[in-house]
């Protein structure tokens, strides 16, 4: 496959054990359906039940004609400039592949980390609720639902022993004082 930019054959980029397409020359990279979330996962398992859906919220998002081809199918790709991310991502409609240009990956799961950073308790709580019934009629299967629930709960964790330190401290002195069975 070459790069829709370069016109150069691309690479093999291992990102964990997912293997996508890289331009040597431009360094963009091709995610065939399915291996963004994937390679988002593998590089950051707390951002597994954290998507990436550039779909989801369309106030956040601008769809143009894009002249980049896909290299996969050979149309044209549709350029989604993603809200507050400032990244455009180039989609190909009939394979469901994304292109993102060099460093883009990168800047996407900054933002996704940053939004992890940003929540608040009560965000947590409704992410969490949103998980537990995913767990029973969510979209993936109940096993991956199950680890995006117990991923929530342990941010919420986090969340909650970030904001309240001294519940913390309680707890852990609460133990070394429990007594023995």
């Amino acid at each position: 496959m070459d790069c829709p930019k370069c016109h150069v054959p691309m690479v093999v980029k291992e990102i964990g054990d997912i293997k996508l397409d890289e331009c040597p020359q431009c360094n963009g990279m091709w995610f065939d359906q399915g291996e963004f979330q994937a390679a988002k996962d593998q590089t950051d398992p707390d951002l597994n039940w954290l998507d990436f859906e550039i779909w989801k919220h369309k106030d956040q998002f601008r769809i143009s004609a894009h002249p980049l081809q896909c290299p996969k199918c050979k149309v044209d790709t549709f350029a989604v400039n993603y809200g507050h991310t400032g990244i455009e991502i180039d989609y190909c409609a009939e394979c469901q592949g994304i292109w993102l240009d060099g460093g883009e990956f990168t800047k996407i799961i900054g933002a996704l980390e940053q939004e992890l950073e940003t929540k608040d308790v009560s965000d947590y709580v409704k992410a969490s609720l949103r998980e537990a019934k995913e767990v029973v009629a969510g979209p993936e299967t109940s096993a991956s639902e199950w680890k995006d629930f117990t991923t929530v709960l342990r941010m919420l964790q986090y969340r909650i022993f970030s904001e309240k330190p001294r519940l913390l401290t309680e707890l852990i002195d609460g133990q070394k004082g429990a007594p023995i069975w």
